[in-house]
């Protein structure tokens, strides 16, 4: 199901044996666009500090409640490596992270998660450092981002700005970032619409842009997006046909991973 970030920002965070704290930002992976970690606000027993948490880390998410319930014990997480979540998040420290949880190493594959699309099969699998971590030329620089941060970034098209990031659409079973939120209300009052970051030509975080490969007509014309509406598949086969994209559902994967053929059509 797809679900809005900003939406799970301040659900709680419970260990197996008591409450952790609750979820204040997230971070992100800005080339494939995939959340790798709640920040999480701890209560007394953490003495208030912030930790990261892994999405392979969920025992069971309870959305009714506005929970996620991890398969990890309160000591376990106070004593993973300290990390500064204020600071940029390196390989290194993520590297220490995963040791110590003795979780396998996501980044080297192709997959968004190793060697598959959901965060659960890192979880059974032994930790153990990727195969094709050197193939895949890992610089030793993670690429994670704050979703808080780069939201109120301009979305610049091909002809014309066409407003700002208002939010994150997430896929809650693999994580990944399915959809921009774009506020176009700058010039036309009311009307959000929905960008996929795949149809993004770059972003500079210098200067708070995000590029995409559209034009202002082309969002202006988009079909809109309501916030209070649950995003259904007949609504994302309608907005992919309209720019003549095809969907991420049902694709094919190929050497490279996920491809958008432009000009092809979801049926």
């Amino acid at each position: 199901m797809l679900r809005s970030l900003k939406e799970l920002k301040r659900y709680t965070v419970t260990a197996t044996d008591g409450d952790v704290g609750t979820v204040v930002k997230f971070l992100f992976d800005d080339e494939r666009w995939a959340i790798r970690y709640l920040v999480v606000h701890t209560g007394g027993f953490f003495d208030g500090q912030y930790v990261l948490i892994s999405p392979i880390s969920f025992r069971e998410v309870d959305w009714a409640a506005h929970a996620f319930h991890l398969a990890l014990t309160k000591d376990k997480i106070k004593n993973a490596p300290s990390i500064d979540t204020d600071r940029p998040v390196s390989r290194q420290h993520e590297r220490d992270y995963y040791q110590y949880y003795g979780y396998p190493q996501y980044w080297g594959y192709m997959e968004p998660w190793g060697m598959g699309y959901y965060p659960a099969l890192l979880a059974a699998g032994p930790g153990s450092r990727s195969p094709n971590e050197q193939a895949a030329g890992d610089s030793g620089d993670a690429h994670l981002r704050s979703a808080k941060e780069v939201r109120g970034y301009h979305i610049q098209g091909r002809d014309d700005g066409l407003g700002f990031v208002e939010d994150f659409i997430i896929d809650d079973e693999t994580w990944e970032v399915r959809y921009l939120v774009v506020d176009t209300s700058h010039w036309w009052w009311g009307h959000r619409v929905l960008v996929a970051p795949r149809w993004t030509s770059g972003v500079s975080w210098t200067h708070r842009k995000v590029f995409v490969s559209l034009s202002r007509e082309a969002i202006k014309k988009s079909p809109s997006w309501d916030p209070s509406s649950v995003i259904r598949r007949d609504y994302e086969a309608r907005l992919h046909d309209f720019h003549g994209l095809r969907g991420y559902w049902g694709e094919a994967i190929s050497e490279g991973g996920p491809q958008v053929l432009a000009g092809a059509h979801t049926r």
